[in-house]
């Protein structure tokens, strides 16, 4: 069993990662959100409400966890550092961070490049966080989804440098990981 810590827990992503290892895994959930009063603590899962640029909310969040998975929008670059900081302060190694396809502009021009960031500067907050995540000494993994639809489980994995083979990608397939 696992400590797992869910920044974000009341957004599609982080809802949808909630309900998979409440399912598929005996981890102990802790919940982490602005808005936690949309949240019903389960039996394995603990709720927390903070700010995430808040070092005291996210100490108090980070303690004792094994994971922290990640997935917000807004000022990624800003949040990245204060996760990776409060992890850093409280011995946590193990990330996982959504950041979105095109950051590394490698999407071909087959399935259309100007989803790169070459050509979409609002993918600049999550090329700023994946660098920050890359440059820290954590165990990381950079999630870089593409368009989310409802469909079943079915993803393909890229390494960074690789070109993406499609970009839709089921919300189930990104809990999945």
């Amino acid at each position: 069993m696992k400590k797992v810590l869910i920044i974000g827990a009341t957004g599609t992503i982080g809802s949808a990662v909630r309900e998979t290892l409440l399912n598929e895994t005996d981890n102990q959930l802790t919940l982490f959100a602005r808005s936690a009063s949309r949240l019903k603590a389960g039996e394995r899962e603990t709720v927390i409400a903070g700010d995430v640029t808040n070092d005291r909310d996210l100490d108090q969040a980070i303690a004792g966890q094994d994971v922290v998975f990640v997935a917000l929008s807004g000022a990624l670059g800003r949040f990245a550092n204060k996760i990776v900081a409060a992890m850093d302060r409280n011995d946590v190694a193990r990330l996982l961070f959504i950041t979105s396809m095109g950051i590394y502009d490698e999407i071909p021009a087959s399935i259309g490049a100007s989803g790169n960031l070459s050509h979409n500067s609002m993918l600049k907050s999550y090329r700023e966080a994946a660098d920050i995540v890359e440059g820290s000494d954590l165990n990381y993994t950079v999630i870089r989804p593409g368009w989310f639809t409802g469909g079943p489980v079915d993803y393909e994995i890229t390494k960074k440098g690789e070109p993406f083979g499609g970009h839709d990608v089921s919300i189930s397939s990104i809990a999945d990981l």
